[in-house]
């Protein structure tokens, strides 16, 4: 993108926003025993909507593109860096405060990609606002959102902090109320481990065969 005097390029702050999702904090109504920032958050959904659609591939011979499911969930909350995580609590409490949050996002998603280049936008665009093309994998991306959520109530649990218990059962019950078969194969094969210690991790067991004990050193 170059000045109208054919100069030096201008400069976007598109990514150096993006990046300060390190600097969002979730949970905030909630007492942590370790903060939990909106970058880990993204991370965390973003490779857990991969093994969903994953899941979907090899499990249920789905068509999805499990690298495009990532990729949508990495920009899921990207709006967030403008607004901040309201409080589930408080965003879900009354339906005219859920819609205005709605359009305060959907504003600050295009504050964002306003940030950018002209001939980038199309592309980020798709990211930021997908379309019905992607219906199928926003389910998943949800799914992997809520299912980040309850392994945060997990490690808030094991950690002693009872602030989080509540918050555990209420997702749990909304993720049982899910029409996702991925997320259901996932929760039978994958979610027991969160609730064990890294020990109880390192020596279990898949198919009946026991895992090789990490290496000592």
């Amino acid at each position: 993108m170059s000045n109208a005097a054919g100069g030096a390029p201008v400069q976007s702050s598109f990514f150096s926003m993006l990046l300060r999702m390190r600097y969002i904090s979730r949970w905030g109504l909630m007492r942590n025993s370790r903060p939990e920032s909106l970058a880990e958050h993204t991370l965390d959904v973003a490779l857990l909507a991969h093994a969903l659609a994953l899941l979907g591939v090899r499990r249920l011979g789905r068509t999805y593109d499990p690298q495009r499911a990532a990729l949508l969930a990495l920009y899921h909350d990207a709006p967030e860096i403008l607004t901040g995580d309201m409080p589930t609590p408080v965003k879900y409490h009354d339906p005219r405060i859920t819609q205005a949050y709605k359009q305060v996002e959907e504003a600050a998603g295009e504050q964002l990609l306003s940030l950018l280049p002209e001939d980038l936008r199309p592309d980020f665009d798709a990211l930021l606002r997908p379309g019905a093309e992607d219906r199928e994998l926003l389910v998943l991306v949800k799914a992997a959102d809520k299912l980040s959520a309850l392994i945060k109530c997990v490690e808030e649990e094991h950690s002693g902090n009872r602030e989080f218990l509540r918050a555990k059962e209420s997702t749990r019950k909304a993720l049982e109320t899910m029409e996702c078969p991925e997320l259901s194969l996932f929760l039978a094969e994958f979610y027991s481990s969160f609730t064990k210690t890294l020990d109880e991790q390192s020596a279990g067991e898949y198919n009946g065969e026991r895992l090789p004990e990490p290496e000592k050193g």
